[in-house]
């Protein structure tokens, strides 16, 4: 058995301290490992960068040498010793849906970044003991009792994360026979009715949509914050939610996002932790496991997270229409389409898969991923006379390889999605999956099919419609976060990462497009602070007007047709 202590000296320093005891040792050596990422997040996390002063000792209390062996290795001399205790404290100070957290309110453990593991005892029993406080509440979907939680063996401890703490409010609902659990951490007042009915009717528009669910309970972990905040992280049982802020939790914006990275991470139960590509099954935490299926892992759920809302009745067709736009603008206003696959950017995630990297350099796994994932469930639908779609290919996926425990390859995607479809789809996946061919046309083609139309406007700030550059506020000024290739604020010089200080002299007060738009009919002229340098820049207007961030907006054509009505009962 593999036994973790995890206690707090001092809550404030955010540092969590661990006694890890490993007994039943035969060997004279003992390598010791820490996982190098997590999953649900495909980049290296180095998390070995946070522990500090790590002793070992044996049976007796006596020191035993050891030896790090790379960044997150280390090699321990038993000197004969069956039983040794290793210790050893990980510092965290941020809450989000992935991480670890301590402080004097609460000790969040997300067991994959801090556990310690034996590469040839990882299908042990594995125990987490918590030294907490007697009137703390634990929330986990871990086996437990009272303080102590097991898991069967390393795989499911660090997929396991829990939070504990006095302030932990929990609720549950049941859909199908399964216990759904509601938990809350943090200054919030959650409506647990309107919680309970949505969630329960998405939940069990999921359960009908793949069958069955390979697990007995699950629990909805939510930390709230009491600032904006939008972060999902999936696992087999559970999930953590980091969301804010608290005091808008029940209402518009806020909520729709609970609602929505809540449907995606369950999604997720079934697409990634229960099917999962070859390249992941079984996960290697000691590297990278590059896979260029994001397209399905986390395109399809993006996709299936959305849509699920609008076909259980959570959403309406408008709400679901504004998700769907997001979706539109980010992928038509991110020039990386045109230089790197989504098949190639998955692969890519490793190195800067969730910052914006290089410009013009990568697309969304999330985000094109949603689209591929849209086209095709259209597709299939056409080539079938709407008796198929995407869902068909998610079902076979599950029955085929999830259940059986088998992982997938590349050519089984296209396979599947030919045999649900009848026809070949090679075209298909050559340019839009592997390709960079422009997403407009079969676009237009599927909403077209579906009675949906797109219309593609120019968008209303002058900065953007006229000049081809995007901004962000920076205190009372703005900051240039992307300009599109070739327009004309890329031919007059102006970089990403410049701060706009004036526009034709005026100094702005959060006022950047009041003045644009002020002097729209005449020359504009920047002042800019470029690397700490003022500089002016003179906007050259372009010869010929050409819009390079759209807006989009998605609007059914007359009654609903029989195709979109087919797509929602599909995908019910």
């Amino acid at each position: 058995m593999i036994h973790y202590k995890l206690y707090l000296k001092n809550p404030q320093s955010h540092y969590i301290y661990v006694d890890l005891t490993i007994d039943e040792l035969n060997d004279t050596i003992v390598e010791l490992k820490l996982p190098s990422w997590r999953p649900g997040r495909y980049e290296l996390g180095n998390f070995s960068k946070n522990i500090k002063k790590l002793e070992v000792f044996d049976e007796n209390e006596n020191t035993l040498g050891y030896l790090k062996t790379d960044k997150d290795s280390w090699r321990i001399e038993t000197n004969g010793s069956k039983k040794i205790k290793v210790t050893y404290s990980y510092h965290t100070s941020e809450i989000n849906a992935g991480n670890c957290f301590a402080d004097e309110n609460q000790l969040y453990v997300n067991p994959v970044h801090l556990c310690m593991y034996i590469p040839n005892r990882m299908n042990e029993e594995h125990v987490l003991e918590l030294a907490v406080p007697d009137n703390y509440k634990i929330a986990s979907s871990l086996n437990r009792s009272g303080t102590r939680l097991s898991a069967e063996n390393f795989d499911e401890l660090a997929d396991s994360p829990v939070i504990a703490s006095a302030g932990l409010k929990s609720e549950f609902y049941v859909a199908s026979g399964v216990k759904f659990w509601l938990h809350f951490m943090g200054e919030c007042k959650p409506d647990i009715t309107k919680f309970k009915d949505d969630f329960s009717r998405f939940t069990q528009t999921q359960l009908s949509f793949w069958g069955d669910i390979p697990v007995k309970e699950y629990h909805f972990l939510f930390q709230v914050l009491p600032y904006k905040y939008y972060h999902g992280v999936e696992h087999l049982k559970s999930t953590v939610i980091a969301i804010g802020p608290g005091y808008a939790l029940n209402k518009g914006k806020t909520y729709e996002d609970v609602l929505g990275v809540s449907c995606h991470e369950l999604f997720h139960t079934w697409n990634i932790k229960c099917i999962r590509p070859m390249e992941m099954l079984p996960y290697d935490f000691s590297k990278e496991n590059y896979a260029r299926t994001g397209f399905v892992y986390e395109g399809f759920t993006t996709y299936y997270g959305d849509l699920l809302l609008l076909t259980s009745g959570v959403f309406t067709v408008n709400q679901y229409f504004e998700t769907l736009e997001e979706r539109l603008t980010k992928h038509f206003h991110n020039y990386g389409r045109f230089n790197l696959s989504v098949a190639h950017s998955s692969f890519d995630t490793w190195l800067d898969g969730y910052v914006p990297g290089a410009p013009y350099r990568k697309t969304s796994i999330y985000d094109e991923g949603n689209l591929v994932a849209f086209m095709l469930d259209v597709q299939i639908m056409k080539h079938t006379n709407n008796t198929k779609g995407l869902k068909n290919v998610c079902r076979e996926l599950y029955e085929q390889f999830g259940k059986k425990k088998i992982g997938y390859t590349e050519r089984d995607i296209v396979q599947l999605c030919e045999k649900a479809a009848g026809v070949s789809l090679s075209f298909f996946f050559d340019k839009y999956v592997y390709g960079t061919e422009d997403f407009s046309t079969p676009l237009q083609e599927c909403f077209s099919y579906l009675g949906i139309e797109m219309v593609q406007s120019p968008s209303v700030q002058v900065s953007e419609s006229v000049y081809g550059f995007k901004t962000v506020d920076h205190g009372n000024n703005r900051k240039v976060s992307l300009i599109a290739p070739y327009s004309s604020a890329w031919k007059s010089g102006l970089s990403i990462g410049d701060e706009v200080y004036s526009v034709n002299g005026y100094t702005l007060k959060n006022d950047f497009n009041e003045w644009m738009n002020y002097f729209k009919h005449e020359e504009i002229e920047l002042t800019v602070s470029s690397n700490q340098q003022l500089k002016q820049i003179k906007l050259i207007k372009a010869s010929q007007q050409t819009s390079c961030f759209d807006t989009f907006k998605l609007k059914q054509t007359n009654e609903v047709s029989t195709a979109f009505s087919a797509w929602l009962e599909l995908n019910a």
